[in-house]
């Protein structure tokens, strides 16, 4: 298994990163909360998680090693593949998935796109007290999109919703509604937004739709 990959990032795309670990690209599938803390240059360390099928090799990156494990875990649940799991955590943080499957909150994970009522519950059956109890809540979060990238945070957002299956049009529409909320109603574009903040509350709004 290859646990992590830490190196250089050569290049960052809408759904993914490539990793140069001694003289080799890798590429890596992420969230966009997990993109936003990438910066193509500097030095970067992924936890990762491979997945095997016989006609591909996919590795799948996350921004910490509890990340990467919650991910491994939710697979573990009928039904459960890694876009889906993947979905689940640019939705929903561990915590808040471990929150969720302790109180049987069926409204906070139906909230991510591909996640009926039936399937919560199978996956509040099924993963009940294997996932650990919450972190402190002093526990690390995604950093925000430095302001030279105010473009980049709507861009991670966009292909994060037509990756969990929303139209480009639904995505752009849903964006332009959440961005005076997160920059306050001033509109000021130097303000940092949080790719995985901006996600969260772009899906609430595709919710009420």
């Amino acid at each position: 298994m290859i646990a992590h990959l830490k190196g250089p990032v050569a290049a960052v795309a809408p759904d993914g990163a490539v990793i140069e670990v001694g003289g080799v690209g890798l590429l890596v599938q992420c969230t966009p909360g997990t993109l936003a803390g990438l910066r193509v240059g500097e030095q970067a360390r992924v936890a990762t998680s491979l997945v095997v099928r016989e006609d591909s090799l996919t590795l799948y990156g996350f921004a910490s090693d509890d990340e990467r494990n919650t991910f491994e875990l939710l697979q573990t649940a009928t039904g459960v593949g890694p876009r889906l799991a993947q979905a689940m955590l640019a939705v929903l943080s561990p915590d808040t998935l471990r929150r969720a499957v302790a109180a049987e909150d069926l409204t906070t994970l139906t909230s991510v796109p591909g996640i009926g009522r039936k399937g919560a519950q199978r996956i509040v059956l099924e993963l009940a007290g294997r996932l650990g109890g919450p972190a402190d809540e002093g526990a690390t979060t995604v950093p925000a999109v430095a302001a030279g990238g105010a473009q980049a945070w709507r861009e991670q957002v966009r292909a994060g919703l037509i990756s969990l299956g929303w139209q480009s049009r639904e995505a752009d529409h849903a964006i332009s509604l959440v961005e005076p909320e997160l920059t306050d109603g001033a509109g000021d574009s130097s303000a940092e937004i949080s790719a995985s903040v901006a996600l969260k509350a772009a899906l609430r709004v595709l919710g009420r739709s």
